[in-house]
């Protein structure tokens, strides 16, 4: 699948994901058949330059940052009220937080590319 995404245009994506689907179509069925029913909604991140795709379709921080909210709210099997799970996933959030040092690579590039793209949006 990494070609598929890692591919300069939706042509490249699709000659991918024919390759991916010769390949591997008898033992993932499912996904080929979602790719080829869905491609035009999961290809709309090739609308935008190489850079920010890479944070669009990179999903490592979002899964490493549930990983830390279910550290937080597993040991309990249940909570009081849900303001107590609000501050539950707060205090998860503020922990991982803080751990957040390491800047995206090409900051300056994409940020440069949301403010032409996104003029009206993304403000200072």
């Amino acid at each position: 699948m990494k070609q598929i995404y890692d591919a300069p245009t939706k042509q490249a994506a699709k000659g991918a994901l024919e390759d991916f689907a010769s390949k591997w179509n008898h033992k993932y069925p499912y996904a080929v058949k979602s790719w080829e029913e869905n491609g035009e909604e999961l290809t709309v991140f090739f609308d935008f330059p190489i850079e920010i795709r890479k944070i669009i379709y990179t999903t490592n921080l979002i899964e490493n940052l549930n990983g830390k909210i279910r550290k937080y709210t597993k040991n309990k099997l249940s909570f009081p009220t849900d303001e107590a799970v609000l501050k539950s996933v707060y205090l998860a959030l503020r922990e991982a937080t803080k751990k957040w040092t390491m800047p995206i690579h090409n900051w300056g590039l994409i940020l440069n590319q949301f403010l032409t793209i996104f003029e009206k949006r993304v403000q200072l």
